[in-house]
């Protein structure tokens, strides 16, 4: 037992300023509105995983038509740029941004349109 080394946890990444760099997460309110528009278009058959990403400057929030696919959409939340362009971005499967704009409920009505299926009445 002499020869035991106490495992310490490593100090947290320091910046020039001093302060610890935070990470960026989705909120309760921002969860509850992506997962019910990810559960319908899982109810219509439309997509079937999903995945989130949180890192330092950004999170990501991933819909997959196909688990082995690459992601159909990605809402990425960007606060370093709620002042700019808005922090919130909705990327297609090829990248390009579709929407942009600082109040989530607005980037997601293009997703929602998606779902959206035309019923005839004859």
């Amino acid at each position: 037992m002499e020869n035991v080394t106490p495992i310490r946890p490593a100090p947290p990444p320091s910046r020039q300023d001093g302060a610890v760099p935070q990470q960026v997460v989705f909120d309760r309110q921002e969860l509850s509105k992506l997962l019910g528009i990810y559960g319908r278009g899982v109810a219509m058959g439309v997509w079937r995983d999903y995945a989130i990403d949180m890192n330092r400057t950004q999170a990501v929030f991933s819909i997959f038509q196909r688990s082995s696919d690459r992601p159909e959409f990605r809402l990425v939340k960007q606060p370093d740029l709620a002042r700019k362009q808005g922090q919130y971005v909705l990327l297609g499967q090829s990248g390009a941004i579709l929407k942009r704009g600082s109040e989530l409920v607005n980037v997601l009505r293009l997703l929602e349109r998606k779902l959206l299926k035309v019923v005839d009445d004859d």
